[in-house]
């Protein structure tokens, strides 16, 4: 379903939408997931979703700008990540085309468009950035704030695993689905879980359907650009005053587990749990277990609220 929020379109998924005439679907207290860097709305696992669901959560999703079926920033052009690479290491600030400030502008017109007051909000890696920036624009909005293996983009944390992000940052072989697919197979098995890999089936099936719905490269290295201009978060995360949970798998060689400790350090009363042998992606055993303090986590704020 596209809606207008923040003067773009955005595609997003809403559990109250099954039946809008349903007052209970529509007065839940609503959670908000935003995704990470170049992925799509049905990258969120379902069984995260549905345990939202039968939590009694309104449950929102949403394609980022310049990703999936939300609009994209084409006229922008094409960054050079080589040159702004650069600059980064030399201390100096990369102009991006946007900012997650933007990106998270974009998360509060969704609430604005829907008519919802406050939402837990919850982002995983980029997304978890995104989240970040909600809470600390906007911090009457946001009920609770989960950050999923995301970081504070603080300088001087630990960096990716450097045969990881040569992968990252190459190119598949071809333009034909099956390159693309290929390629994306090898990211997702380096960066994956160690302890709970998934089977090669699963993977393709999996990124077949995302590469059909949509395939925008481009759209990627710009929100790139943005993840690297953000250099004022880490010091503005103690502004941040919504019961805060950090996530992050102990096994994750995109994003250190250290990013994880250090955000949860700068957030007041912030909770971090910590998950052995999870990777950067949500399979289904890590997912259960962030399951058993997200929702206590959710119901907690709730009951604050009362």
């Amino acid at each position: 379903m596209k809606i207008r929020a923040n003067g773009i379109d955005v595609e997003i998924e809403d559990s109250a939408a099954i039946n809008p005439q349903d007052p209970d679907l529509q007065s839940r207290p609503a959670v908000l997931l935003i995704m990470g860097l170049g992925m799509q709305l049905i990258a969120w696992p379902p069984e995260l979703v549905q345990e939202l669901v039968d939590a009694g959560y309104r449950v929102i999703r949403f394609d980022n700008r310049d990703i999936g079926l939300s609009s994209h920033f084409d006229f922008m052009g094409k960054p050079n990540l080589v040159w702004a690479s650069i600059k980064h290491k030399l201390g100096l600030t990369p102009r991006p085309m946007y900012t997650l400030s933007d990106m998270a502008a974009d998360t509060l017109g969704v609430l604005d468009a829907l008519e919802i007051k406050k939402a837990h909000v919850i982002g995983v890696s980029m997304g978890g950035m995104i989240a970040q920036r909600v809470a600390i624009a906007a911090p009457s909005r946001v009920l609770s704030l989960t950050s999923i293996m995301s970081t504070s983009g603080a300088r001087g944390l630990p960096q990716p695993d450097r045969k990881v992000l040569k992968i990252l940052l190459s190119r598949p072989s071809g333009t034909s689905t099956e390159a693309v697919v290929e390629h994306t197979i090898g990211l997702f098995k380096a960066i994956g879980s160690p302890a709970y890999p998934a089977s090669e089936s699963e993977l393709r099936a999996r990124i077949t359907l995302g590469v059909q719905r949509s395939f925008h490269p481009v759209g990627t290295l710009r929100q790139m650009l943005a993840i690297v201009s953000d250099i004022t978060r880490a010091a503005q995360l103690s502004r941040i005053t919504s019961p805060t949970l950090v996530l992050h798998g102990k096994a994750d060689p995109l994003v250190p587990y250290a990013c994880g400790e250090d955000t949860a350090q700068r957030i007041s009363g912030a909770k971090l749990v910590g998950i052995e042998g999870m990777g950067h992606d949500l399979p289904p055993e890590p997912v259960a277990q962030m399951l058993e303090a997200l929702i206590p986590h959710l119901q907690s704020a709730d009951q604050s609220r009362i």
